[in-house]
């Protein structure tokens, strides 16, 4: 029923998790982007892709991003809220979600500078040198919303699927740094103080194997630009994060971890903003459901509100059911990671858990963002594709879910491969029913897995979307169940 749905991030996030943590410093965080941020917000989208300063008036390459009036202040208010810091301080992942779900419910876009610069924080942390972490920690770490802000850039021009093939950009070590040599042409947060990227030392193998993570400042010690901005990318959304073409000449470089370790470290990073894409997808799914059911209770047609006619209302009520199953799916990866974020190589079976929980997330959430955003706009009507009006914004803002940190078939063969080599459905199962899951629900996604696993190898990728789909839609129908 349309009285049923939530509008308030917040007080959906209390209906499903209970008290939660810094929640008078969430809610402070929500009244801010109803009394400001939604404007600023708005302001941004319809400015369009922003502007790129690349020389200053006496021809000095600078390559500044130019935003409308009020962005820096928008993309402080989260950081100063904790959205990077309070990992640390309290020692959890989970406040950085909430302020990701929050965030993503106004802004989705947003929430990308907040996510990556969380998933540059924690491989410095866990994976750099004392000299690395002393010299950038704290001001990625700053509580007053002047923080530096970070990044993670891993695709290039031949795509960001087949890591091993597609990235060209090399790694020289020089001295007490390395040195990089490349581009990445899909590059998030461009014009961050430092980024997290992925490279192959000289020499490595034309596979994962051969890449290693490397720390990339904005700045040389000596205050160059160490990196440049060839472009900003137009986008149709998430113009709230400014997406470029990094070129990388002779960049100075920090080497994070073992380079034989490399990828792991890659994956580690990417897995923490596709929980995040998760739980952004949810929060953008919750929007779309708070406009749809409240311009359902104000248009009428044939007599009475359009959302008290039969078929709508079912709608709204199917929407409401699919959207609390994705928050349970995406709300469990978060907890998953909560716990074992701290790991390093080689990772306990309870770590490939989360590794299948977090693609399954991914996969299922996103879509249901894009559809749900289809379907407000279908509510609206014609009113629904203007501009004028914002709805046709959340489709925009939707599209990106599904692609970013890994399209679907990313997500798939990756949470296929952690099953076949790791038996990670097995973990998945008994975990479900130590959470008091009746075996026998799980029976029938069981012997499709298994018959999966008898089938030759080409026959398992033709069909690995059917068998990665069922499991997606099971685990989060019963998470989502009365009692768990």
């Amino acid at each position: 029923m349309e009285e049923d749905v939530v509008h308030s991030p917040v007080e959906y996030l209390k209906s499903r998790l209970g008290p939660l943590p810094a929640e008078a410093e969430l809610g402070a965080y929500e009244h801010w982007w109803l009394e400001q941020g939604q404007g600023i917000s708005q302001a941004v989208d319809r400015a369009g892709t922003p502007w790129l300063r690349m020389y200053d008036q006496l021809g000095k390459r600078v390559d500044e991003i130019l935003y409308p009036p009020g962005y820096r202040s928008m993309l402080q208010r989260g950081y100063q809220a904790g959205a990077v810091w309070r990992a640390f301080a309290d020692g959890s992942l989970l406040p950085c979600y909430l302020i990701g779900y929050v965030t993503s419910f106004f802004d989705p876009g947003l929430y990308c500078p907040y996510i990556v610069s969380l998933s540059t924080a924690i491989p410095i942390s866990k994976y750099g040198s004392q000299p690395i972490r002393e010299r950038f920690l704290p001001m990625l770490l700053r509580q007053d919303g002047q923080g530096w802000q970070g990044a993670t850039w891993m695709t290039e021009a031949a795509g960001g699927s087949d890591l091993g093939a597609a990235i060209e950009t090399t790694a020289k070590e020089e001295g007490d740094h390395w040195v990089l040599e490349g581009e990445k042409y899909f590059a998030s947060n461009a014009g961050a103080d430092l980024a997290v990227v992925a490279a192959r030392p000289i020499g490595g193998p034309k596979t994962v194997r051969g890449l290693a993570l490397f720390l990339v400042p904005r700045l040389t010690p000596r205050g160059d630009l160490n990196y440049f901005l060839r472009r900003i990318k137009d986008k149709i959304g998430t113009r709230s994060v400014p997406t470029g073409e990094v070129e990388l000449r002779h960049s100075e470089a920090y080497l994070l971890g073992r380079v034989e370790e490399g990828i792991y470290l890659i994956l580690e990073v990417l897995n923490l903003s596709r929980v995040g894409n998760s739980v952004g997808s949810v929060a953008l799914a919750q929007r779309a459901l708070s406009e749809a059911s409240t311009f359902a209770r104000q248009r009428v047609a044939f007599g009475k509100p359009i959302g008290q006619q039969p078929l709508l209302r079912r709608q709204i009520e199917e929407k409401g059911v699919l959207l609390h199953e994705s928050f349970c799916l995406a709300w469990e990866a978060v907890r998953l990671l909560d716990q074992v974020w701290q790991e390093r190589p080689r990772y306990s079976e309870h770590y490939h858990l989360f590794r299948l929980i977090a693609h399954l997330a991914k996969y299922w959430t996103a879509e249901v963002a894009v559809q749900t955003a289809k379907w407000t706009m279908e509510v609206y009507g014609g009113v629904g594709v203007l501009s004028e009006h914002g709805v046709e914004r959340l489709l925009r803002e939707a599209m990106i879910l599904p692609i970013w940190e890994g399209t679907p078939h990313r997500q798939i063969l990756d949470g296929m491969e952690v099953i076949e080599r790791k038996a990670a459905d097995r973990a998945l199962f008994d975990y479900l029913i130590e959470k008091g899951v009746d075996s026998r629900q799980l029976a029938e996604t069981s012997d499709l897995l298994e018959t999966w696993r008898g089938w030759h190898a080409d026959r398992r990728e033709a069909e690995a979307e059917i068998v990665f789909g069922n499991l997606a839609r099971t685990t989060a129908s019963l998470l989502a169940a009365p009692g768990m």
